[in-house]
């Protein structure tokens, strides 16, 4: 997909910092992600893989406020990760209504809770908290649209992977996007479950 075929903000804010050309992973992929399409994109650091995850985003909300429950959740390794997320994510979503929210360990789960009944659209968290909001009923996922992690590999540290793992379950139709350094083959657990329809992508 060019930069021709995106929304009209995002068009705008990709101008303003001087993008004028995907990179090529972002020709390899966007218009996959677009289509709907759920997978595991492999690629090296540098390759454009967050900025992937938030021009897909973006495109796929039509940068638009929707309700009160989110369409869109990100997995990260840790807290510092979902703050420089959801710093990029406000560099691109200037010029919409589109509410950006980040649920971590280091804040009180009440507040938080609180904070997601108010509606928001993008959810970055990582797994543990994200989890015990859920089960605290603090989270509505019934409209989620997208499931995104971002440099995967840290799902392989500590209980990073099960807790992930979990919140599927709870999820009907979903597009599933796993982005990472490389491929693992604990991965194959995904692709002949909630992923079993997907694709790896590969660039070197």
């Amino acid at each position: 997909m060019s930069f021709k075929k995106i929304i009209e903000p995002l068009k705008i804010n990709l101008l303003e910092r001087g993008i004028e050309s995907p990179l090529p992973l972002q020709k390899l992929i966007l218009s996959k992600i677009k289509g709907g399409l759920s997978m595991f994109c492999i690629a090296p650091k540098n390759s454009g893989k967050t900025t992937s995850i938030i021009l897909s985003v973006i495109q796929k909300l039509n940068a638009q406020a929707y309700e009160d429950a989110p369409r869109a959740l990100i997995f990260v390794k840790d807290k510092q990760a979902a703050l420089d997320l959801e710093a990029e994510f406000k560099i691109f979503t200037k010029g919409t209504d589109l509410r950006i929210y980040c649920a971590y360990d280091e804040y009180n789960i009440e507040l938080q809770r609180e904070d997601l009944y108010l509606g928001t659209d993008i959810v970055i968290a990582t797994p543990k908290r994200l989890n015990k909001i859920f089960y605290l009923n603090g989270i509505n996922l019934n409209k989620l649209q997208m499931f995104i992690v971002e440099d995967a590999e840290f799902l392989f540290r500590n209980s990073n992977f099960e807790e992930v793992m979990r919140t599927p379950e709870s999820l009907e139709k979903c597009q599933y996007l796993i982005f990472s350094t490389k491929f693992d083959t604990r991965f194959e657990r995904w692709k002949n479950t909630f992923m079993f329809n997907s694709q790896t992508f590969i660039l070197k």
